[in-house]
C-alpha cells in the first residue's frame, strides 16, 4: 500500500503552549482514529526549527554543521504522520481531519516508490 506524509506546518514563531487541552483531545482523537482504521504507520512531533541543526557537504569532503533548519521559510514543519493510504483522495481525506485537529495547514505528499 502507498505512503503519504501529512505534515503539519506551523509558523515561524509558533507557540505550543497556546495550543490547550480541546486540541491535544483532538489530535489524540485523529491518532486512535487512524489506528483504529490501520492507516497510521507512524507519528511524530518536531522540536521547533530553531533548535535544528543542518549539515551541508563543502568542497573538500568536509560536512559543516550549522545552528537552524536547512531552508529559510517563514513555516516549518512542526510534525508529521506517515500514513498507509490506498490512494491519494484517502491520503488527502486524513489531512482534511489532521487541518482540523491541529488547527494549522497540512500537506500531504507521497513517498516515492522503491524499486525492488
Amino acid at each position: 500500500m502507498p505512503q503519504y506524509l501529512v505534515a503539519i506546518h506551523h509558523p515561524e514563531n509558533y507557540d505550543p503552549s497556546l495550543e490547550g487541552e480541546a486540541m491535544g483531545r483532538d489530535i489524540d482523537a485523529l491518532n486512535e482514529e487512524m489506528q483504529a482504521a490501520g492507516a497510521r504507520f507512524f507519528a511524530g512531533g518536531l522540536e521547533s526549527a530553531e533548535k535544528a541543526k543542518s549539515l551541508r557537504k563543502q568542497s573538500g569532503g568536509q560536512v559543516v554543521v550549522t545552528d537552524g533548519p536547512y531552508v529559510e521559510a517563514k513555516e516549518h514543519i512542526g510534525g508529521f504522520w506517515i500514513l498507509d493510504a490506498a490512494d491519494m483522495n484517502e491520503a488527502l481525506a486524513w489531512g482534511r481531519k489532521a487541518v482540523i485537529a491541529c488547527r494549522a495547514p497540512v500537506e500531504v505528499r507521497a513517498f516515492l516508490a522503491m524499486p525492488d
